[in-house]
């Protein structure tokens, strides 16, 4: 009897949350349409790009994968999702081939070669950096140098350690880019010049405060400026991971925010878009994979549309010499 009462006092509670928490969803979709108008994107026209400094969301489903461009120079931020997620228990197709062949399509040099600057990952999570086995090897694609932190086991969760396999996936990336010979830099730069965008790096190093709090608390976060206009890559930074608390106030405002962590439970917090208040918000998933209390402070507190790259298939953010940042989508020609 008293194991009755508890299920139906349990059902009281929890079935009127779950539709508050519908309700709400619809409601931020709602007003986030509308907020959509000041920046929705248009189909992307790849024989005329709308400004040579740009910010290319690649379409690789939940996982990163960003590629800076600017006056014909070229950097990669994350790689995608490739096919062997140690997390993955079922043979699954992942986003190797489609990166590389978007990369042999866009970053080419005067003398039409693949040309990369640098590569960076912002952290050893696959879903980061799992692509960038089949980027360091392939020879048809030059990498001036490779931006990587060094591991450190003392961030991550015994789980992520044993069997997430990042000690392996580190290791992978550091014997890949010396069969290479590409210069293995760990020491992240705080500035850099990037053809017209200015960048600036975060959480170069690690804070020992967060030690054991799990990977995404080693992320790097990078803000780009040009002119007055500026944008963040939040990587995996929430607040979860104590890091939302620590970099907002020094990062300051932006225009365009990449959204931390997918747009996951714990990332975009209230209190960090305080401190950045972007106009626009471009995450890399399905728009239905947004948690309800994210959609909530982008659009209800933010009140900052927000677009999907696996929706859009794929988004570029042109950043125009006359102070403008427009969206475009549909970036991917190919098929895999």
């Amino acid at each position: 009897m008293k194991s009755k009462k508890i299920k139906k006092i349990a059902t009281w509670i929890i079935v009127p949350l779950m539709a508050a928490i519908f309700i709400l969803d619809i409601a931020t979709v709602a007003i986030g349409n509308i907020y959509a108008k000041r920046y929705m994107p248009v189909k992307e026209d790849p024989d005329n790009p709308l400004s040579d400094d740009r910010i290319h969301f690649l379409n690789t489903a939940n996982s990163d994968c960003i590629l800076i461009e600017s006056n014909g120079h070229f950097a990669l931020v994350d790689s995608g999702e490739g096919n062997s997620n140690p997390r993955r228990k079922t043979p699954y197709q992942g986003y190797e081939e489609r990166v590389a062949a978007y990369i042999k399509s866009t970053a080419v040099d005067p003398s039409g070669k693949a040309h990369l600057d640098f590569i960076l990952g912002t952290h050893y999570h696959y879903d980061h950096v799992g692509c960038f086995d089949r980027i360091i090897n392939d020879k048809d694609i030059i990498i001036d140098k490779a931006y990587f932190k060094e591991y450190n086991p003392a961030m991550d969760h015994s789980y992520e350690i044993e069997k997430w396999g990042l000690p392996e996936i580190y290791e992978t990336i550091v014997s890949d880019l010396g069969k290479r010979g590409i210069p293995l830099i760990h020491e992240i730069p705080e500035k850099l010049k990037f053809g017209d965008f200015s960048l600036t790096f975060f959480n170069r190093g690690y804070y020992e405060d967060l030690e054991g709090k799990g990977e995404n608390s080693s992320s790097i976060g990078i803000k780009l400026e040009k002119g007055e206009r500026s944008a963040f890559l939040a990587a995996d930074i929430t607040r979860t991971s104590g890091l939302e608390q620590k970099l907002g106030k020094e990062i300051g405002k932006i225009n365009l925010l990449k959204a931390g962590h997918h747009g996951y439970f714990g990332s975009s917090s209230m209190s960090f878009l305080k401190h950045l208040k972007p106009d626009v918000t471009i995450i890399p998933n399905l728009q239905g994979k947004v948690y309800p209390n994210v959609k909530w402070n982008l659009t209800m507190y933010a009140h900052t549309p927000f677009y999907g790259t696996y929706d859009y298939n794929g988004i570029i953010a042109s950043f125009t010499d006359d102070g403008e940042i427009i969206l475009t989508n549909d970036i991917h020609q190919e098929e895999i």
